[in-house]
């Protein structure tokens, strides 16, 4: 074999991360629209079509109830045609939502049928969000194999996350200068640009057409899954009350989410891979109790550093988690269901932060801001207690071998 053959073999053997990139390219503008949205949603529909809090809610948790639904559909399809296909299909979704965002900026004189038609909108990117992310992260195992679930899953996810922190001062200077129809604008350009660029990317093949029934693949990821979810409640104390407490207590709002989302990058980047080479059952074991740990000092402390400190650990500890979890998910089903359960698995996450964070939000009001970390923090000992060590104490040929009849 020559010298250029050795090379190829050497790649193909041993894959370089610098080959996700251009997926991870795909999700970060699925979620930079997705994040400018944000923050000027409440504002437009509130301001713009004069319409009460209810709606505005309305508006804002459709998308996210939308992906809930479609998480499945989404694993199917990439299973079955390809994840190429399904990012492909998931810009065109989300492209389609920009310009029902435009249309509905039409009947602004009409407040009742402009807010119908941006409810549609909300929704079908939701949707798209589904196909492009499990997409992305099936094509992402096609690529670096599933030896590295835990690394493909740490980059995407922080694509997804630096998209979310880079789309909000994105979204509301456009809204400042050009109104909603430049959000709208961007909605539909940015996804049918990044089509274009994907479509030149080298498509991998669908792992069968033989689909596993939904109840055998939610019966072999639903207990990492549930352990994903209970980590996350922590994340929603965060994003939703981090800045109150902060102010509550005198300090300044912005540090908390700061320091857990710099700390949540970093962690992914250059750590993603223990997972993969540990074992992601003890990967988060260790991480949601750095996790809880750090719920706690924002709990109690009267310290404005330590509750810094106190965020910067839980966004370590969240970090590795999903990854962590997500190894286990993969290595229990069958390589032609890998779509499907990430789609399930993922679904985990979406009913958590939908349903955990307005259950913190309610015990907030009656316990005060302090009781939503609290009760974060006994959701983080209770993902790594019960499940992430239940599935550490399973035999080792349970928890790497499909629990599903493999090929």
């Amino acid at each position: 074999m020559n010298t250029s053959e050795s090379d190829k073999s050497h790649q193909m053997r041993n894959p370089s991360v610098t080959n996700l990139l251009p997926v991870m390219a795909a999700v970060f503008v699925a979620f930079l629209v997705i994040g400018m949205a944000l923050p000027v949603l409440p504002l437009h529909v509130h301001q713009g079509l004069g319409l009460g809090t209810f709606l505005v809610g309305l508006v804002a948790g459709s998308q996210f109830g939308a992906a809930i639904l479609s998480r499945v559909w989404a694993g199917r399809y990439a299973d079955a045609s390809g994840p190429k296909h399904a990012v492909v299909a998931g810009l065109t979704i989300a492209a389609a939502a920009g310009l029902l965002y435009l249309l509905s900026l039409a009947f602004i004189a009409r407040p009742g049928l402009s807010v119908a038609v941006l409810l549609f909108g909300r929704a079908l990117l939701g949707v798209g969000e589904s196909f492009i992310i499990t997409g992305a992260q099936l094509w992402g195992l096609a690529i670096l194999t599933v030896e590295n679930t835990s690394k493909v899953l740490a980059w995407i996810g922080s694509a997804m996350f630096g998209a979310f922190a880079a789309g909000a001062p994105i979204g509301t200077a456009l809204y400042a200068r050009y109104g909603f129809a430049g959000v709208a604008l961007a909605t539909t350009v940015l996804p049918l640009a990044t089509l274009v660029a994907v479509a030149w990317l080298r498509r991998v093949p669908s792992m069968g057409r033989v689909p596993t029934g939904l109840f055998k693949v939610m019966a072999a990821v639903w207990v990492p899954g549930v352990g994903a979810a209970l980590s996350s409640i922590g994340f929603g104390a965060i994003t939703a009350f981090g800045a109150l407490l902060f102010v509550a207590r005198g300090w300044a709002a912005w540090p908390a989410f700061t320091a857990f989302a710099l700390v949540f990058v970093l962690t992914r980047f250059f750590l993603g891979h223990l997972a993969d080479r540990f074992g992601g059952a003890k990967v988060a074991l260790l991480c949601v109790l750095i996790e809880a740990a750090g719920l706690a000092a924002i709990w109690l402390t009267p310290s404005f550093a330590i509750a810094l400190t106190g965020a910067a650990l839980t966004g370590f500890g969240y970090s590795l988690v999903y990854p962590g979890l997500g190894v286990e998910a993969v290595r229990l089903v069958p390589a032609q269901s890998r779509g499907l359960a990430m789609g399930a698995y993922t679904a985990f996450l979406d009913v958590a932060l939908g349903f955990g964070t307005p259950a913190l939000g309610f015990l907030a009001d009656r316990a005060g801001l302090g009781a939503a970390f609290a009760a974060s923090m006994v959701a983080a000992l209770a993902a790594g207690g019960g499940v992430a060590a239940a599935l550490l104490h399973k035999p080792r040929e349970q928890r790497t071998g499909c629990v599903i009849a493999c090929p």
